[in-house]
Parts: C-alpha cells; sequence; structure tokens
C-alpha cells in the first residue's frame, strides 16, 4: 500500500530545513563574535618639545658691585663781603668759569680810600713827633749826665719816647688794617671752577658775612654711592668704578675709589662710599643720576650662562641639558650675575649643549628637537 510515504518525505524534508536554519544562526553568531568586536587602537606617537640649544661658556669675568649714586661738586665755595658796603660790580654770571684768584665783585671803596690816607697821615705825624722826642731825649740825657737837669725831668722825656714808639707802632697797625680793608673791596674767587649761583646784584647794600656767589669745583667731580655692609671686606682705596649716566647712555664714564666712610647707615645697614671722576670735557655735571659699578677684583675664567636658563624649583636651581634627543635635568649652584649672564659655581663644566628656549615646558627624559 502506498498511502503514508509522501508524509513521510514531507517530515524528512521539514527537518533538513530545520537544520539548515540552526546552522546559519550559529555561523552568524560566530561572525559576529570575530568580525564584528571592537578594533585594536594604533599607538599615539611620542611627543616633541622644540627649544634652543646654547653650548654652556667659559668667559673671563671680573667680580663686581652693583649700585646707584649720584655726581656732586668735587668742592664748594660760598663767596661772600668781609666788609659792610655797597656792591659796585659784579663781573660774572651763573654758569660762567672762574679761576682762583680772578676778582668776582668790587665793593665801593670811597670809605675805606679816605680811612687809608687819614691812617698814612697819622703814620706820618706818629714818625714826626717820635723823631722830635728822641732828639730831645739824647739833649736831655746829655744834661741829666752833666746834672743840669733833674731827675724829673729826664723820667719825663724818657716816658714821652716810650710812648711816642707806642704811637708809631699804633700808627702803623692802623694802616695796616685800613689798607686791608681797602684790599677786602676786592672779592676774588677761592678756587677754580664754576659760577653755580650768583646771589646779589650792582648796587645792593651788603653786610659783612652775606652770600655773593656760589661756586663749584666740577673737574674732578664725586661720585657718591652705597655698598651692602656684607661687602665691605672686598672694598679698596684705588678699585676701579665705572658707571653710567642717563645723559649719555651709549658712553661708560670711569672714576677711583677714592673716600670709603667710617661709619655705616644702622636703618639700611649700607655703607657710604666715593669715587673721583676726572671730567676735563665737563660733560658731567652735579646731581645726575648714575649707575655704578665697582670692580673688586682682578678678571678670571668662569663658567657662565644666561640667566633665563635657570629654573627655580623651592630650593632647588636646575637647568636642563641635551643628552643625545632626551632633556636631563641638571642641578645647579650659581654666583654672581653679570649682565645678563650668571656665574655657575657647581653641576656645570662647561661645553655642556644647554637648553636656553622652551625649557619651562620639558620635564627628565622627553624627546626634544633642538636648534642650535
Amino acid at each position: 500500500m502506498s498511502g503514508p510515504k509522501p508524509f513521510l518525505k514531507i517530515r524528512f524534508h521539514a527537518a533538513e530545513i530545520s537544520g539548515l536554519f540552526l546552522f546559519s544562526v550559529f555561523f552568524c553568531i560566530l561572525t559576529l563574535s570575530f568580525g564584528c568586536g571592537p578594533k585594536q587602537e594604533k599607538a599615539k606617537p611620542e611627543k616633541v618639545v622644540n627649544v634652543r640649544i646654547a653650548s654652556v661658556e667659559k668667559k673671563s669675568i671680573r667680580p663686581f658691585l652693583e649700585s646707584v649714586g649720584t655726581l656732586k661738586a668735587d668742592e664748594e665755595a660760598t663767596v661772600s663781603s668781609e666788609l659792610d658796603g655797597i656792591l659796585k660790580v659784579i663781573n660774572t654770571d651763573e654758569g660762567r668759569p672762574v679761576s682762583r684768584g680772578q676778582i668776582m665783585a668790587l665793593l665801593n671803596d670811597i670809605d675805606f680810600r679816605l680811612n687809608l690816607e687819614t691812617a698814612k697821615a697819622g703814620l706820618n705825624q706818629a714818625q714826626a713827633n717820635l723823631v722830635n722826642i728822641r732828639e730831645e731825649y739824647r739833649r736831655k740825657e746829655t744834661l741829666f749826665k752833666e746834672d743840669l737837669v733833674t731827675q724829673q725831668q729826664f723820667d719825663d722825656v724818657s716816658t714821652r719816647l716810650a710812648v711816642a714808639g707806642q704811637e708809631l707802632d699804633r700808627a702803623k697797625t692802623t694802616l695796616a688794617l685800613a689798607n686791608e680793608k681797602l684790599g677786602k673791596t676786592v672779592i676774588r674767587s677761592p678756587l677754580q671752577g664754576i659760577v653755580k649761583e650768583k646771589k646779589a646784584s650792582a648796587g645792593d647794600f651788603v653786610k659783612a658775612g652775606s652770600a655773593l656767589l656760589a661756586i663749584i669745583r666740577i673737574d674732578p667731580l664725586k661720585l657718591s654711592f652705597t655698598v651692602p655692609e656684607k661687602e665691605l671686606g672686598a672694598l679698596k682705596i684705588g678699585q676701579d668704578v665705572l658707571f653710567s649716566v642717563d645723559a649719555f647712555p651709549d658712553k661708560e664714564f670711569k672714576g677711583k675709589l677714592n673716600v670709603i666712610f667710617p661709619y655705616l647707615d644702622e636703618r639700611s645697614r649700607t655703607l657710604q662710599v666715593e669715587a673721583l671722576v676726572a671730567n676735563s670735557a665737563l660733560q658731567l655735571k652735579p646731581g645726575l643720576f648714575a649707575r655704578v659699578k665697582l670692580y673688586t677684583s682682578a678678571p678670571r675664567e668662569a663658567v657662565v650662562i644666561p640667566i633665563t636658563a635657570l629654573l627655580y624649583d623651592e630650593t632647588r636651581i636646575k637647568v636642563f641639558l641635551l643628552d643625545q634627543d632626551r632633556a636631563r635635568e641638571q642641578l645647579i649652584k650659581i654666583g654672581a650675575k653679570y649682565g645678563e649672564m650668571v656665574e655657575v659655581l657647581e653641576g656645570l663644566q662647561g661645553g655642556e649643549p644647554l637648553i636656553v628656549v622652551g625649557q619651562n615646558n620639558l620635564v627628565q627624559g622627553v624627546k626634544i628637537n633642538g636648534v642650535h
């Protein structure tokens, strides 16, 4: 009998289809597991920092102290009248050069000339009186020896002779004083220099001691400045001093340490010193502000680097060096500063490749691209 056979065939085909479906699902899962998973990330390139390199230098340096100071006149004098009188002439003005002994002013001298003539007349009279009494004394002395005059008469003429001598001396003193006063009507400069200030004019009545002119000597000049007390041991008379002033920014002037004051200012803990500065061209003027360098020893060789290369880490000071293509941190100890450079006392020997620009962004071992 052939009745049930088609049913069995249909069941067989259904089983095949079910198996194929399950296999397809399993294959898809496997494909999703291996082909649809997360992709592996690529490695990032190493960061490179661009910097500028310069070799650590050895240079000849000369230790110095820096300060600020003021130029002052080497000497200043006030020209005054020694007599009361009317100022007849004043022969100069502010800014004029004067020489020592030059006539600066004249007082009206009429009264003083009259006094001088009176003194001369008094001297002549005293001299004549002395001659007469001396002659009388000789006669009385001869008569006294012959007992022709009394002791009293001889004593009288002796006294008159002594008084006549004293009167002559007094007349000479009066004449000298009158001559001296007349001489003081001519007022002269006590030093060579320049008129700083004119304080009177012709026609003024001046009293003895009244200031007429102020004269300053500005060749040489004094440069006054201070140094900290810790530098006292480095100071010596004769040390070189260099300085600049704003009036001549491209020029440097030179002087020699001349005075070290014997005491310190208790408030500022500084010591006042002075240098002597030649000023034959009279370019420099008293009162100018000066930036000062005082050299304290002879030149010597030292390791120096730019101040801008320094990095401060709390109490430590460090720099970065080029080590192959990497940054290497180096601790150093520094000394004095010389303009834009600083002396290195420990940590560098000279010749090392020093990173001078870009070091603020560096850490130990970072890769760098250095440009010299």
